[in-house]
């Protein structure tokens, strides 16, 4: 079974444009440059217009980097 929906990886493609085209912006309105960056934007937005996107993960644990660099 698809983990992404067909209207999700449409979402995606045209974020994707606007980036390349160089207006694709971020939540505090600078120019999106990171490609995984357009990815993330792309599939929130579908993921507000009710597309099949699996949730997304909690983020990153930095606790446990931390501790790794003392060692």
């Amino acid at each position: 079974m698809a983990k992404y929906g067909q209207s999700a990886s449409k979402n995606v493609r045209s974020t994707m444009r606007r980036r390349k085209k160089g207006t694709l912006k971020s939540g505090s309105g600078r120019k999106v440059k990171s490609r995984k960056q357009a990815i993330a934007i792309g599939l929130n937005e579908a993921r507000k217009k009710g597309a099949k996107v699996p949730k997304r993960n909690g983020g990153r644990k930095r606790g446990a980097r931390k501790s790794a660099k003392k060692r």
